[in-house]
């Protein structure tokens, strides 16, 4: 039997999310947010290798789409990134003492359910591990086996974090959905170009300040 995995993904408070979109988006910023965010998680929810989404987030806004999903969602205690996915983690745990671990970032709006597999599968090879970003600088997955201390190092340069924290970087190709988190106007545009989830996609519609690709 494959392995099942709990995976954590934490939400902004809305007001506080894609901040560096704003020029971009105007008056659609929030509801992007969350479109960006119910396209992570569905694809998420739909990869076979997940057993559950904990949602964290502080932000009702956000948690009753998610939910509705069919996230959990536990509230955040709003001490950092970090604190919120370790908190999440440590719910996962309760639920499912026996499974592996992986936190998510939730700002994946290509994420592709195969390609969220075949990180997965990779990932239960080792102790702890985590997939970088687009640019090589970030990380979007980190990930523990049953038993391993869950410590996330996002934030900054989160990927020499994990590395120095000895996580092994998991170096698979065709994952590009995966790594492409959106931050700015030119990370929305790789994301286009990639291929938007619905939720998103319905959003971009609305918005005309991005040029075509």
């Amino acid at each position: 039997m494959s392995i099942r995995w709990s995976l954590v993904i934490p939400v902004k408070t809305l007001v506080a999310a894609k901040t560096r979109l704003a020029a971009a988006t105007g008056p659609h910023r929030t509801r992007l947010a969350v479109a960006v965010a119910c396209d992570t998680v569905s694809a998420a929810l739909s990869c076979p290798l997940v057993a559950r989404v904990v949602v964290v987030t502080a932000d009702p806004a956000a948690a009753g789409p998610l939910g509705a999903l069919g996230a959990e969602v536990v509230h955040d205690p709003d001490r950092g990134l970090n604190t919120a996915l370790r908190t999440g983690a440590a719910h996962a745990v309760r639920l499912a003492p026996h499974e592996p671990v992986a936190a998510l970032q939730a700002d994946l709006p290509t994420l592709r359910p195969s390609e969220l597999a075949a990180v997965l599968t990779a990932a239960a090879d080792h102790d702890q591990s985590f997939v970088p970003d687009a640019l090589d600088v970030g990380t979007t997955f980190y990930g523990v086996r049953p038993g391993v201390p869950f410590t996330p190092r996002f934030g900054g340069e989160s990927r020499a974090k994990h590395l120095a924290g000895g996580a092994k970087e998991l170096e698979l190709t065709g994952i590009d959905s995966v790594r492409r988190d959106v931050d700015t106007p030119d990370d929305l545009r790789a994301a286009i170009e990639l291929g938007l989830g619905r939720h998103t996609a319905a959003v971009v519609r609305l918005m005309k300040v991005l040029p075509p690709l």
